[in-house]
């Protein structure tokens, strides 16, 4: 029995509809936050700098932090519509897949929260009167390290999703096998570089970062290409599942 009929017999959801699914949920404002807010607050180095920063643009850390979590939520609805993409492929696998980014996304939600308790010591004088500014300083860098470290550890996770991912896409017949191997390269790319603060700190790995597009290409492929999944017949747009 071919296992693509499941998702097509009304049974959770469509190709198409995975694929537009995904592919908007990959929207995510998490750049903005992560790449835009994040480092004006957070100086490295310089947690007196940063503690004046952020109480000064409350407002703006509070927005990080809701991008933060609408971009957690999102990642639950992607690992969601990518199990339904590739179950024709491998149930087990792309199961497997979804349960791995669902990990990531635990781990980098609770690492959030962080920031949260950030945000109460900086907003809340109890706090200052309560700890003095240096001790409250010292608990502030405590957290912010421990959100990335977090968060660090969480994209490990992250980097077997993708090189799960990558070969589901490259073993299908209906996405490009070309984005499956830029997946498979991305999710090597994240799970080396997590590793470097644990395993090896003293190696510059900056040119890893040309790896991490895979995952664009497969967003933007969702998008433009992900409407004509459903007239894709079962007996020609898959593999039959192991």
């Amino acid at each position: 029995m071919n296992s693509m009929s499941s998702p097509n017999r009304g049974e959770g959801l469509t190709l198409r509809q995975a694929a537009l699914i995904a592919g908007f949920a990959y929207l995510g404002p998490v750049s903005y936050a992560e790449f835009s807010i994040y480092p004006r607050l957070v100086i490295v180095g310089n947690i007196e700098q940063t503690v004046h920063n952020i109480a000064a643009h409350q407002g703006l850390f509070a927005i990080a932090i809701v991008c933060y979590l609408v971009e957690f939520i999102e990642d639950v609805v992607i690992a969601w519509a990518l199990y339904y993409l590739l179950v024709p492929v491998n149930r087990a696998v792309s199961l497997l897949s979804a349960w791995f980014r669902l990990m990531y996304t635990a781990i980098a939600f609770f690492g959030m929260l962080k920031l949260v308790a950030v945000f109460d010591l900086v907003t809340s004088p109890d706090y200052a009167s309560a700890f003095g500014t240096g001790p409250l300083q010292a608990q502030i860098k405590m957290l912010l390290g421990t959100f990335r470290d977090d968060w660090s550890i969480g994209l490990v996770l992250f980097g077997i999703h993708l090189v799960l991912l990558g070969i589901l896409i490259y073993r299908s017949r209906y996405i490009p096998r070309w984005l499956g191997v830029l997946v498979v390269v991305d999710g090597g790319g994240w799970f080396i570089s997590s590793l470097q603060p644990y395993l090896y700190p003293h190696i510059n790995l900056r040119f890893l970062f040309v790896t991490y597009f895979g995952e664009i290409f497969l967003m933007l492929w969702l998008l433009i290409r992900g409407w004509g999944l459903q007239s894709l017949r079962e007996n020609s747009c898959c593999s039959s599942e192991n």
